[in-house]
């Protein structure tokens, strides 16, 4: 074997969770934090002028904390998902979550100290060579200071957090590692799944008759604890409404839309873009109902493998895996190749399939080293090459702008879908070109398919959901029927009224209604996707697409969504066009999956 499963830690913090050099790393930012918070307490605008050195010295030391944050945290979040029984990982996840708190209580100093200064002295600032760069930034700073409250409420806000907001998000962990659900295995011999194990069957067992049977069990197990889920999310959205009036709104898509640099405009341009769009994506799940001898699909159906006669899933080792991506990421990109090879040879991911590892896949940056690490579970699917090729996009994101101030690193989440899903697309086409049959082709198509049923309809719903439970959340506790109702009218209401079953619990299932930051962990998604989709159409008709591609990337936390967009594509994203351009692509796969399935339903 080529590339090793397994990733390598030690070049962050050798020793494991207990390494003497991240306790050390730890003892030194919070000595760092203190200073930091002397010399602003000391600093002064005036005095400081014309050169700012003195705020350049602070800037810097905030940007030095941060990165060694992200260090830390990326090492730990490693460690307790490469082995999620290690009970040494929680102590250490709550005394970064302790430094994190201090530091943002002095960058919120920071940003009332910006506040304070006048105008002219502020844009002075700005034009220094030293702070030029990082312009953007502060000017977000500074308006975002002036929202906030006094020292000593803020402070007391970002403590009463750790456990308020942050705490009931940490609960809803601890409430889904007891949900089971009673069931069989394909034997019928009686058995029990755990939460994570029934997702997966539900959603990707190929056997329909398995999945119709597992829904309404599922729906039970969730059912039985509802009342504590509610609660869980009535209380992590009533600290988060609450947080915000004391900060003077109740538009609770406020905070949202500015974490993402995007305004309403383009939200509601975007959204208007998926409604009227699709109908196509509703017509492709009734084609796939009727492969499954069914007239309409049910909630179960519709990320179903489709394994029809001559559709042998094709299995990849992890070295052909990696061969594959470099390979057709170098028909983009050289550099995206480069970057991939040195992820393999370096040890960057953890691939291994094995107990104890938790569930799902990320990729996280190590701002101090400038290494990325990414881990997911490799079984050897063509999803799993799709997921393996996303995670490494998100890298070689992270890699064109390491060389940036930490500040121009900070891009928000609807961007950071852009390159991941860019590295997804070009391994999903190479997937369904490579196809042998026309029934491998078609489980392939069906399989591509997964992201844009999830961004036009299931995400769809949940925003939906997401926006009137919050509506309805600040007038009163929202009731489990009431939740259950909610998203019920949501997904009919995304999926045209057309499936056959739905997943009424799904407001319990998921996690990312839960997470504590960022809030409305939904649309950002769509975003990313559509955005991405909009690149790779341009990226196919346009040579010497590498470096206008890697220029879009390195100005991801400089500007917001639509200046982004304006700058390298030329385009308006207030407006349906670029949106529809990506659209057209999601159309082109339809199409031909429609044609080569029309033989198989007459």
């Amino acid at each position: 074997m080529k590339y090793a499963l397994n990733w390598d830690l030690d070049s962050l913090f050798a020793g494991g969770i207990n390494s003497t050099q991240l306790k050390t790393k730890l003892t030194e930012t919070r000595t760092a934090i203190a200073s930091l918070g002397d010399l602003l307490d000391r600093w002064d605008a005036a005095s400081d002028a014309p050169q700012y050195q003195q705020f350049v010295k602070l800037i810097t030391q905030l940007q030095e904390i941060g990165a060694a944050i992200g260090q830390a945290g990326l090492f730990i979040t490693a460690v307790g998902s490469a082995d999620s029984a290690n009970p040494d990982v929680a102590p250490m996840e709550a005394e970064l979550r302790g430094l994190a708190n201090q530091a943002e209580n002095v960058s919120g100093k920071l940003k009332k100290v910006l506040v304070q200064v006048p105008d002219a002295n502020f844009t002075a600032m700005l034009a220094t060579p030293d702070l030029k760069p990082i312009a953007f930034n502060l000017k977000e700073m500074r308006d975002d200071g002036k929202e906030l409250l006094d020292d000593k409420t803020e402070a007391l806000i970002s403590r009463l957090n750790l456990d308020g907001k942050a705490a009931w998000s940490s609960h809803y962990d601890s409430l889904v590692s007891t949900v089971n659900v009673p069931f069989h295995d394909a034997d019928g011999n009686p058995t029990t799944l755990s939460a994570g194990q029934a997702d997966n069957n539900l959603l990707g067992n190929a056997d329909p008759d398995y999945r119709a049977a597992l829904l309404p069990a599922w729906e039970q197990a969730w059912t039985d604890k509802e009342q504590l889920f509610a609660d869980t999310l009535n209380h992590l959205a009533g600290f988060r409404l609450t947080e915000y009036a004391a900060h003077g709104t109740t538009d609770f898509l406020r905070e949202p839309l500015k974490d993402n640099r995007m305004s309403a405009a383009t939200l509601n341009t975007m959204w208007q873009v998926v409604d009227d769009n699709k109908q196509f994506l509703l017509d492709y799940l009734d084609r796939k109902a009727a492969l499954l001898g069914k007239k309409h699909a049910g909630w179960q159906d519709v990320e179903a493998p489709l394994n029809l006669p001559g559709s042998a899933e094709h299995h990849f080792t992890f070295d052909e895996a990696a061969a594959f991506i470099i390979k057709h990421y170098g028909e983009f990109s050289p550099k995206m190749a480069a970057l991939a090879q040195h992820a393999f040879e370096h040890n960057w991911i953890e691939a291994e399939d094995r107990a104890g590892k938790a569930p799902g896949g990320w990729m996280e940056s190590a701002p101090e080293t400038h290494e990325s690490r990414i881990f997911m579970t490799f079984t050897g699917s063509p999803n799993d090459v799709a997921t393996l090729a996303h995670e490494l996009g998100h890298a070689f994101h992270s890699s064109v702008i390491d060389d940036l101030p930490q500040l121009r690193q900070d891009y928000a989440m609807n961007v950071a879908e852009t390159a991941s899903t860019f590295g997804e697309l070009i391994v999903a086409d190479a997937n369904v070109k490579a196809a042998k049959t026309d029934a491998e082709k078609i489980a392939l198509l069906n399989a591509k398919m997964d992201n844009p049923v999830a961004m036009f309809l299931n995400i769809r719903a949940r925003y939906l959901f997401e926006t009137r439970f919050y509506q309805l959340r600040q007038q009163k506790l929202v009731t489990p029927a009431e939740l259950n109702e909610l998203m019920l009218n949501a997904q009919k209401e995304a999926f045209g009224h057309d499936l056959s079953t739905y997943s009424p619990h799904l407001w319990a299932s998921k996690l990312h209604f839960y997470i504590d930051e960022p809030a409305f962990y939904n649309f950002p998604y769509v975003f990313g996707y559509l955005f991405s989709l909009g690149i790779y159409a341009k990226a196919q008709q346009e040579g010497n697409f590498e470096d206008h591609y890697i220029a879009l990337l390195r100005d991801t936390a400089n500007m917001t969504s639509e200046e982004l967009a304006q700058k390298h594509l030329g385009v308006d994203l207030t407006q349906p066009d670029f949106w529809q351009a990506g659209v057209k692509l999601i159309k082109r796969d339809v199409a031909e999956f429609m044609r080569l399935t029309d033989p198989l339903v007459k």
